[in-house]
């Protein structure tokens, strides 16, 4: 168990140092009116990531959706943890390479990922 910690926490810190592909939902309006494209699983939101544009592209086959223009940004993994989730103002975390199956990454909304206050295993006062 402790070897699975040390592994997660090493990927942790490589995705906080690393640059990674943000697709912009696919609403009307302006790129900078769409926002970060999600998805829902359970009642936690999840910015959906990319490592490069040939996991974006396997993705977009995935969904059916290879002919669209996708229009991404670039923002670094630890933007994403500490700036966007606490954004959202609903439960988010991060899905990372989510078209690659056990390949693909999840950092969920909790302590030690995403910031104490937005963090759904915190409460005021002390850990639940």
């Amino acid at each position: 168990m402790a070897s699975r910690r040390r592994r997660f926490a090493a990927l942790l810190g490589e995705f906080r140092r690393t640059p990674v592909l943000v697709p912009l939902g696919d609403g009307p309006g302006s790129a900078e009116e769409r926002g970060l494209l999600t998805a829902d699983l359970v009642g936690i939101r999840f910015i959906l990531a990319f490592t490069d544009e040939q996991a974006l592209a396997r993705y977009a086959v995935a969904r059916g959706q290879a002919a669209r223009e996708w229009t991404y940004q670039t923002i670094l993994g630890a933007r994403l943890l500490d700036v966007a989730v606490p954004a959202a103002g609903v439960p988010c975390g991060v899905a990372l390479d989510c078209a690659d199956g056990p390949d693909g990454m999840v950092f969920p909304p909790v302590q030690g990922i995403v910031p104490d206050e937005v963090a759904v295993d915190f409460e005021a006062g002390g850990a639940a």
